[in-house]
C-alpha cells in the first residue's frame, strides 16, 4: 500500500486517489496525461431500471464486499448498485491468462474491447474464461458488476496462467487515467475528511449518536486533571498558536485580538488549577543509563515511523518532533502518558505499546535528553486571571471538544443551519473579520475549496459508515505503512485483509492478543483501541471478504489425524523444523522461525492459507518457506491421498483448526 500525505503542486484543482487503503490529495497540472496506479471505479446507485447518483474512486484491486442495504461509498445511498472498473491491465510478456470471479451478483469483463467473461452467480465461482491473450504492456480493461437483488454483494476476480495457480490480480498490473469526474469526487472526499478530522461536528452538531459515522464521536484530551499532566507555560503557548508548536496540529487558533496572548495565559492558569490525585510524580532526573536504554527502546519500537529522532538533524514536517516534551510534560507525566496514551484521549493517534514502568521511564529519559529545557515560569496566583480563564474556557468553544464538568456557553450554528453560502464565512472565510470569534484552522486555499464543495452537498455522507473508506483514512493517518513492509518482520500492509481474519485483526490491533505471532522479533505491535474494529472490518471488505469469518463445518478429525502426520518429522513435510506447535518448540530453525501453528487457524483466512501453502513464493519471493507441491497439484508424499496436494492441504488445515488442542506432531507415527 502506498501511504501518502497531503501535498500541493501547481494547478487549480484537487486530485485525490483512493489507492486501496491509501489516499493522496495533490494538485498536478499534468495529472490527466499520466497513468496512475489502480483502476477508476464508478459506483452508481440504482433502483430497478432507474439510475440514481454516481460516485468515483480509485481502487488498486478487483475485489469488493458490501453487506446488504449498506452504501458502497459514503456519497451514495444504501441498496442496489453497480460498479464499473476502468483502466489498463499490464503483462510483462505476451501471454495467455485465465480469469475467474467469485461473486454474488452479475459480472461482465472486457479486455481490449472483447467480452471474455459474463456471468450471474450467487455466492460461488463463475466458470473460468477461455485463455485470454494479453499483449506485452498495457491492455484496455473494463469490469462491470451489478449487486444482487437481495443479500450481500461481493466480487473477487482472480487470474492464472500455466506458470501459477489462480490468485488475486497483482495491484502493480493496474493503471488508469485521471479524469475530471475523479477530480471532482476527490475534492468532495478531501472536504469530508477535513470536516471529520478537524472535529467540525463538535461545534456544528449534525447527525446524533447512532445515526452518524463513528468518527464524529472523536474526542480531544479531557481537561479533567490536565494541570497535573501538562506544564502551565507550554499550555499558554499551545493555546495561543498550536501550529507554531506543531505544524500538523489539528487544534485551531481560538484567540485573535490584541489580548490573545493574555487570554491564552488566563486559560492556562485555569487549566493548571485542574489537578488530579492520581497524577504521576517523580522528581528525579533520569540518568544517562536510562537514556541509553531508552534509545534502544526507541529503535526497536520503530518510533521513527511517526517521530523525528531526538538529538539528530532529522526534520520531517510530517512527523512529530520531541523538541518540546520537557516543556510540555511535568516530571513523571511523560512516562505515565507512554504507558497509557489513550487514558485521557480515547481517539489519540499515539498507540499503546504496553510498556512496563521501567520501559516507559527509559523511553521518556531518551526523549527528554535532547529536548528544550522548560522555562522557569510560575503560574499566576491572581484569582482574577483564574476566573477569566474559566470564563474563556466556557465561552470560546474549548468544551465542544474537551470534556470537563463545566457549563459550555459557546454556541455555533448546527450543521443543518449551514447553508452552502455560509461555508464561505466564519472558519472558512478567506479573510476573517477583526471581530470574528470563529476558530482559525490555517487552511490552504485547496482545503478551503474542498470544504466548501463538501458543504454544498446534503452532508448525508456523515451518516453513512463505509468500513472500506473509513479504514482507508485511519490507516493513512495512523501511518500503518510506515512500519508494515518497511521493517523486518512487518508484513506489507497491502492485502492484510485477505490474509488475516477480521476477528483476529480486531483483537490484535486492539491489543487483546496475549501472544506475539513472531516472538523472536524485538519490535511489538502497538494497540489502537478506538480504531481496531473499523480497521479490521474495512481491511477485510476491501479484499472482497465479509466482516465476519463464515462458520466452517465441524472439524474432520480423521483428516486432522493425517494433517498431524503431514506436519511431523516422521513421514511428513517436517514443518516442525521451523514451526512450533503449541508448547512443542520448533526442532531445527536454520534462519528464521515460522509462526506457531497453533495460532494459524484463528489468524489466517482459509483462502490465503491455501494459496500460501500451495506456493508461498508467489506471495513472498523472499520467504524461507519451501514449495512442496508441483504445478500439476501433486505432492511428493504419495502415502497420503495418493499425493493429491489439495487434499493434503485441507488435512493440514483441519489439524490446524484444533488450535490450542492440537496434539503434538512430535508423537505422530
Amino acid at each position: 500500500m502506498r501511504n501518502r500525505t497531503f501535498h500541493i503542486l501547481r494547478s487549480g484543482c484537487v486530485t485525490a486517489l483512493l489507492i486501496g487503503f491509501s489516499w493522496s490529495f495533490s494538485i498536478d497540472a499534468g495529472a490527466a496525461d499520466k497513468p496512475e496506479p489502480g483502476l477508476s471505479v464508478k459506483f452508481t446507485a440504482s433502483d430497478g431500471n432507474k439510475s440514481k447518483a454516481s460516485d468515483f474512486v480509485v481502487l488498486t484491486n478487483l475485489s469488493l464486499y458490501v453487506p446488504a442495504g449498506q452504501s458502497p461509498t459514503p456519497f451514495l445511498s444504501g441498496g442496489n448498485f453497480s460498479a464499473d472498473w476502468t483502466g489498463f491491465i499490464a503483462s510483462e510478456i505476451r501471454d495467455n491468462y485465465t480469469f475467474i470471479a467469485e461473486l454474488s451478483g452479475e459480472v461482465k469483463l472486457e479486455i481490449n474491447g472483447t467480452v471474455v467473461l459474463e456471468a450471474s452467480v450467487n455466492g460461488t465461482n463463475s466458470a473460468p474464461t477461455k485463455p485470454v491473450r494479453l499483449n506485452k504492456g498495457t491492455n484496455a480493461f473494463k469490469l462491470h458488476f451489478t449487486s444482487p437483488a437481495e443479500g450481500d454483494a461481493f466480487i473477487r476476480l482472480s487470474w492464472s496462467t500455466k506458470e501459477f495457480a489462480s490468485e488475486p490480480i497483482a495491484p502493480g498490473a493496474l493503471t488508469h487515467a485521471v479524469t475530471s469526474d475523479l477530480q471532482g469526487a476527490d475534492q468532495l472526499r478531501l472536504g469530508r475528511e477535513l470536516f471529520i478530522e478537524d472535529r467540525c461536528a463538535r461545534c456544528h452538531p449534525g447527525p446524533g449518536p447512532g445515526a452518524s459515522i463513528p468518527e464524529l464521536a472523536m474526542d480531544a484530551p479531557t481537561f479533567e486533571g490536565i494541570g497535573s499532566r501538562r506544564n502551565y507555560d507550554w499550555m499558554a503557548r499551545w493555546i495561543a498558536d498550536p501550529k507554531a508548536l506543531r505544524p500538523t496540529a489539528r487544534m485551531p487558533k481560538l484567540l485573535r485580538d490584541s489580548k490573545a496572548n493574555e487570554d491564552a495565559k488566563s486559560i492556562a492558569v485555569f487549566l493548571a488549577s485542574l489537578k488530579s490525585d492520581s497524577a504521576a510524580s517523580d522528581s528525579k532526573d533520569p540518568g544517562p543509563d536510562q537514556a541509553e536504554a531508552g534509545k534502544k527502546r526507541f529503535d526497536t519500537l520503530h518510533c521513527i515511523a511517526c517521530h523525528n529522532t531526538p538529538g539528530t538533524s532529522e526534520s520531517d514536517p510530517g512527523k512529530i518532533s520531541f523538541t518540546h516534551v520537557r516543556e510540555k510534560f511535568p516530571s513523571g507525566a511523560l512516562a505515565a502518558f507512554l504507558r497509557n496514551p489513550a487514558e485521557h484521549f480515547a481517539w489519540t493517534k499515539m498507540p499503546n505499546f504496553k510498556l512496563t514502568a521501567e520501559e516507559a521511564a527509559q523511553l521518556a529519559a531518551f526523549l527528554q535528553s535532547s529536548a528544550d529545557k522548560p522555562k522557569d515560569v510560575s503560574v499566576s496566583a491572581d484569582a482574577g486571571a483564574l476566573q477569566r480563564g474559566k470564563n474563556l474556557v466556557q465561552t470560546s468553544g474549548c468544551l465542544d471538544c474537551h470534556s470537563l464538568k463545566l457549563d459550555n456557553q459557546f454556541k455555533a450554528p448546527s450543521l443543518a443551519e449551514l447553508s452552502p453560502e455560509k461555508w464561505k464565512q466564519g472558519c472558512l472565510a478567506e479573510k476573517p473579520g477583526v471581530d470574528s470569534r470563529a476558530p482559525q484552522f490555517s487552511l490552504t486555499p485547496a482545503e478551503r475549496e474542498a470544504l466548501q464543495s463538501f458543504g454544498a452537498t446534503d452532508r448525508v455522507s456523515l451518516t453513512r459508515h463505509v468500513p472500506v473508506e473509513s479504514a482507508a483514512r485511519q490507516a493513512r493517518l495512523l501511518r500503518c505503512a510506515e512500519c508494515h513492509g518497511k521493517f523486518e518482520g512487518f508484513p506489507a500492509f497491502d492485502g492484510l485483509g485477505g490474509k488475516l481474519t477480521p476477528e483476529w485483526m480486531k483483537a490484535f490491533i486492539g491489543g487483546e492478543v496475549a501472544y506475539k505471532p513472531r516472538p523472536w522479533i524485538e519490535a511489538r505491535m502497538p494497540a489502537f483501541v478506538a480504531q481496531a474494529a473499523g480497521l479490521a472490518v474495512g481491511l477485510a471488505q476491501e479484499q472482497g471478504l465479509p466482516p465476519q469469518t463464515p462458520a466452517e463445518p465441524a472439524i474432520d478429525m480423521e483428516a486432522a489425524k493425517i494433517g498431524r502426520k503431514l506436519v511431523s518429522a516422521s513421514g511428513g513435510f517436517f514443518c516442525v523444523s521451523c514451526h512450533a506447535v503449541g508448547n512443542t518448540a520448533a526442532m531445527q530453525v536454520f534462519e528464521s522461525n515460522g509462526v506457531n501453528l497453533a495460532y494459524t487457524g484463528a489468524r489466517l483466512q482459509k483462502s490465503y492459507y491455501r494459496r500460501w501453502v500451495r506456493n508461498p513464493l508467489r506471495i513472498d519471493p523472499a520467504t524461507k518457506m519451501p514449495v512442496y507441491f508441483d504445478a500439476e497439484g501433486k505432492s511428493p508424499l504419495t502415502d497420503y491421498y495418493n499425493g493429491d496436494a489439495e487434499k493434503q492441504i485441507e488435512a493440514v488445515w483441519q489439524y490446524i483448526r484444533l488450535g490450542s488442542k492440537m496434539p503434538s506432531p512430535a508423537e505422530a507415527q
